[in-house]
């Protein structure tokens, strides 16, 4: 932090508290305190209503605000309840402006609306669920990708796909230009050209592992725009499963994205999915037991029998 946003952040720290000691200050912005004091010199300098009182602190004369911005109680919960989503969900460096972020949004509230916005706030709560074996790691991963799309820099990294390709393995590695990424279902999602494939594939961060951010440089495609991009539809299986009326909500819940058609049958309910490949709903239908019946394709009703076999063989 320079001495230039030191000293705004300064006053807002000021604007929002009503007394500080310089030793207080000191410690805040990680500086001396014999260098706050040089900051309070500058600040009355240039015009800053600064009240020092001895054995007190430092106070900003009343009514004085900075900056000249107003709010709602609704408008600052928006905004604190949007930092408090940074700070959950990306990396620890955009955790950290979320929370400098709050402290200046708060700073410039008016008491009222700071009171107000505080209860309304204590009324809702943001969850976020992370794996706790990837959590970290997809955090580290994040800022690393975003740097990389910022400057232009290919990356590389091992995948480890859903499913096993043609030669049974999971993994391989990967050379990739990163365009873009996005937060898909509590799961971050990279946007990038693949050298592999020579075409533009998603990849969630949470399936790789020795990322390395390359020297090489990409160009972005011209006319390429991340908020209007729209990956192919390839959903191209068909699968229909009808369920106990008593586990339908459950099934919207789960797998929602899947879902096509929803109707209702003297047996139960019908669900008609459409997918990549048939194994992306197998787990969930082993899962939800004799309260579903697979009606087609006939391939997965074979799969599932021959789960249900080996499952059997342990009982």
């Amino acid at each position: 932090m320079n001495k230039t946003e030191r000293h705004l952040a300064i006053t807002l720290e000021l604007q929002r508290s009503n007394t500080l000691r310089a030793e207080d200050l000191a410690s805040r912005f990680e500086t001396s305190v014999r260098t706050i004091y040089r900051d309070m010199q500058a600040l009355s300098e240039a015009g800053v209503p600064i009240i020092g009182a001895p054995g007190q602190g430092y106070s900003l004369m009343e009514g004085y605000f900075l900056p000249p911005v107003s709010f709602t109680a609704e408008e600052a919960v928006a905004l604190l309840m949007g930092a408090d989503f940074i700070e959950q969900r990306l990396d620890h460096t955009y955790a950290h402006e979320a929370k400098s972020a709050q402290r200046k949004i708060e700073a410039i509230l008016p008491e009222s609306v700071r009171n107000e916005s505080t209860r309304i706030r204590e009324t809702m709560r943001l969850l976020h669920g992370s794996d706790p074996l990837t959590g970290e790691t997809v955090k580290t991963y994040l800022k690393q990708i975003r740097s990389a799309i910022l400057e232009k820099h290919k990356i590389r990294f091992m995948y480890r796909k859903k499913m096993p390709g043609p030669d049974g393995n999971r993994s391989n590695l990967r050379e990739v230009s990163p365009y873009g990424l996005s937060l898909l279902h509590e799961h971050w999602v990279l946007i990038a050209h693949c050298d592999m494939r020579q075409d533009i594939r998603h990849f969630r961060l949470s399936r790789m592992t020795e990322l390395h951010v390359l020297e090489d440089r990409f160009l972005l495609p011209d006319g390429f725009d991340l908020s209007k991009y729209r990956p192919s539809d390839d959903r191209n299986v068909r699968v229909l499963i009808r369920a106990n009326p008593e586990i339908a909500d459950k099934i919207i819940e789960g797998v929602n994205f899947y879902i096509e058609a929803i109707e209702d049958h003297v047996d139960g309910v019908n669900f008609h999915f459409r997918v990549r490949h048939t194994e992306e709903l197998l787990h969930h239908l082993l899962g939800w037991g004799g309260d579903v019946q697979v009606i087609e394709p006939e391939s997965l009703r074979m799969r599932i029998q021959e789960a249900a076999k080996n499952i059997l063989k342990h009982y």
